[in-house]
């Protein structure tokens, strides 16, 4: 569980930054790096190649974790068969249990998201689920604007960048501590800022493209 959501905070660090790219080159810059993606490893990958592998390696990522998660949370539940008495002494059991649905709720959103941009586009110009064509090719960019300016789909994603904060926040400390990467105290004290710093940088991160979208900074 503690090496997928790694590969998991490898991720989201990458996928913000590649969401950065139309703050930093326009439509047009970020059109080219998710066309770069498809095109990595031509010709010895065919056309889009590594973009699969890529989403392979995911999807196998989070049956893991899923399958982590879980079978962790019957072997908690198998090993105390009465109740604690006193709600206190469980302060780990109920952080665990935030974490468990706020996987959940990531879940849910991810296969939103990856339906909100391959199926229904959900779109703030009147196009509903047309193509976004700029010179001559598919335009992610021209997609990506047009999704965030329905205020809806950014309050959808905001709670989702909230609820990967969190998840982010325990889950990179979490991992670190079950590696053995937290035996001693300053050790502790830098496993759980940068936990801190990871999220506070991807949910900055992946807010700011959409908010500027939604109030009218990028067209």
């Amino acid at each position: 569980m503690a090496i997928s959501g790694l590969y998991f905070v490898f991720f989201v660090l990458f996928h913000m930054y590649g969401n950065l790219k139309i703050l930093i080159s326009g439509v047009a810059g970020f059109d080219d790096y998710a066309h770069h993606l498809r095109e990595m490893f031509v010709p010895i990958l065919p056309y889009s190649g590594f973009l699969w592998l890529f989403r392979l390696s995911l999807i196998l990522a989070v049956v893991l974790h899923v399958w982590s998660a879980s079978t962790l949370w019957a072997r908690a539940n198998g090993a105390r068969r009465t109740k604690y008495s006193v709600k206190s002494t469980v302060q780990r059991t109920l952080s665990s249990q935030a974490m468990r649905w706020g996987g959940i709720t990531l879940l849910l959103f991810i296969l939103f998201h990856l339906a909100q941009f391959t199926v229904v586009k959900f779109t703030g110009d009147g196009r509903g689920g047309g193509d976004f064509i700029r010179d001559g090719v598919q335009s992610p960019g021209l997609l990506l604007i047009a999704s965030f300016q329905i205020w809806w789909v950014f309050v959808i994603y905001l709670l989702a960048m909230i609820a990967l904060g969190l998840h982010l926040h325990h889950g990179t400390w979490s991992a670190f501590q079950t590696l053995g990467l937290t035996n001693t105290a300053k050790a502790r004290a830098t496993a759980k800022g940068l936990g801190l710093a990871v999220a506070a940088v991807v949910v900055l991160g992946f807010l700011v493209p959409p908010f500027l979208i939604l109030v009218g900074v990028i067209k």
